[in-house]
């Protein structure tokens, strides 16, 4: 099956379904995709976000039964690592989808409100622990979220839980669906 594919859930997600309705990836995290993905997110090769885009794009595209978003948003980072990095790879990624599927991009719309560990340095069990309440919608967003269909965008999903976690609050203030764009996955895991 292509990496864009809906894929069966693993035992996991069918015994704890995550808050997400889908997910939609390019490609596997895997070479030489992942170390494209190191590239921009450490090497700071900002040209690669949009093939990385427009990759994303015709993953979505042929998934021809699912609806688009009302709007995107992208996973953000704290304060301390975007000052850091410098940029925020998710939203390199989310500018030019945004423009490929003409949906509007929020890129401010969601907080992170605490500084977390990287969750690519935890086990599995301790990733929910790790970003549990530590994201909020901005204002703004507030006022149009109810009843609306979010998409979010990320580069890299391993084992979902923080796209779960932004999922699971964005419903809590009344999303009706939470669609993830994600530019690669880890191969170990189906969502």
């Amino acid at each position: 099956m292509p990496p864009g594919a809906n894929t069966p859930r693993c035992g996991d997600c069918l015994q704890n379904p995550p808050a997400f309705d889908s997910t939609i990836v390019a490609c596997d995290y895997e070479a030489p995709q992942d170390r494209l993905v190191l590239s921009l997110k450490f090497g700071h090769h900002l040209a690669l976000a949009p093939v990385f885009a427009a990759m994303l794009r015709d993953a979505i595209l042929r998934q021809s039964h699912q609806d688009l978003p009302d709007f995107l948003c992208v996973v953000p980072l704290s304060q301390n690592r975007l000052t850091e990095r410098g940029f925020n790879q998710a939203l390199e990624i989310g500018r030019p989808l945004s423009q490929h599927l003409g949906i509007p991009l929020y890129p401010q719309a969601l907080h992170k409100t605490r500084e977390t560990a990287k969750q690519s340095s935890l086990a599995p069990d301790a990733r929910m622990r790790n970003v549990k309440n530590a994201f909020v919608p901005d204002d703004q967003l507030l006022q149009t979220i109810k009843g609306r269909h979010i998409g979010i965008v990320d580069d890299v999903i391993t084992t979902g839980m923080t796209l779960h976690e932004i999922a699971t609050m964005l419903k809590r203030f009344g999303a009706r669906k939470v669609s993830n764009y994600v530019f690669a996955r880890t191969p170990h895991h189906t969502y």
